[in-house]
């Protein structure tokens, strides 16, 4: 009977040491699933404050440098926008040949083309929507120059004072003015509408310039700012190539060409550049 009794005290010692120990382990279990990770640190990258401290700023994603982009873009056009308080006629140089176009009700407001014998020069014009005028080099084509000078040499322009107004007066469709410095004598002649044939081929032949150069700074002021408008760009200069509009378009090919190799420009507008490419080539043939 006694080691009965003893069997079963030695057996409750032994279940309670056993449901200690793993009470013991639980606890430790629990106590550890609850204790907190370290925290990852930020990815930093050093910096420095206007004192020369050292310091450390978190890296930025996703950045657009918009003022550093349309600044390059500026460059690249060699553009400068003129002051407001700046006169078109005394930022250009002293040419040759000088034409100039006003109607304050035009998109085009003020146009100004200014070049030398060899038909290097500056455009300078005022369009609505730019808080500014533009002005930007140029050279006239060896073509375009010598439908200018055969105009001026049928005008006998020089030693002619002849007036090419018309009798009435046409200024809401703008006011014409046209210079020529030659052998030392110089003169300058305004009209807004003639029936003189020569005197309106070299009107005709200056705003056909015009819209040439115009077209190119804006194809690439869209490039560089607003891609998407390079496709709507690309249907106006067809037309005003199918309207003769263009002073020289065979001139635009090598230009034309740097649009199709582009990955700036949008693909749509790329394949229409490169359509007009071989549309002009076979016209020149």
């Amino acid at each position: 009977m006694e080691r009965k009794i003893i069997r079963l005290i030695n057996v409750l010692v032994i279940i309670l040491t056993v449901s200690g120990s793993l009470s013991l382990s639980a606890q430790t279990r629990k106590g550890n699933s609850t204790a907190k990770k370290p925290a990852v640190s930020a990815r930093t990258e050093p910096t420095s404050d206007s004192n020369g401290a050292k310091g450390t700023l978190p890296v930025k994603r996703n950045v657009r440098p918009e003022a550093d982009e349309i600044k390059a873009s500026q460059e690249r056009l060699n553009q400068r926008p003129l002051s407001s308080a700046e006169s078109l006629s005394e930022i250009a140089v002293v040419p040759t040949y000088r034409y100039e176009f006003t109607q304050p009700e035009f998109i085009i407001s003020s146009l100004i083309i200014e070049h030398d014998a060899s038909g290097k020069g500056k455009l300078l014009f005022v369009k609505k929507g730019y808080s500014e005028p533009v002005s930007d080099p140029i050279q006239i084509s060896q073509i375009t120059l010598g439908r200018i000078n055969e105009a001026l040499n049928a005008l006998d322009f020089i030693a002619s004072n002849q007036s090419y107004q018309f009798e009435k007066d046409f200024s809401h469709l703008g006011n014409v003015t046209f210079r020529l410095i030659k052998d030392d004598r110089t003169r300058e002649t305004t009209f807004n509408w003639t029936q003189h044939k020569n005197a309106k081929a070299l009107a005709d032949e200056y705003r056909k310039v015009g819209n040439q150069f115009i077209w190119m700074f804006d194809i690439l002021l869209a490039r560089d700012n607003q891609p998407l408008e390079s496709p709507k760009l690309l249907d106006s200069l067809e037309s005003l190539i199918r309207r003769n509009e263009i002073s020289d378009p065979v001139q635009m090919i090598p230009f034309l060409q740097t649009l199709v190799n582009d990955e700036r420009v949008p693909l749509i507008a790329r394949n229409h550049a490169d359509k007009l490419v071989k549309q002009i080539s076979k016209e020149k043939k």
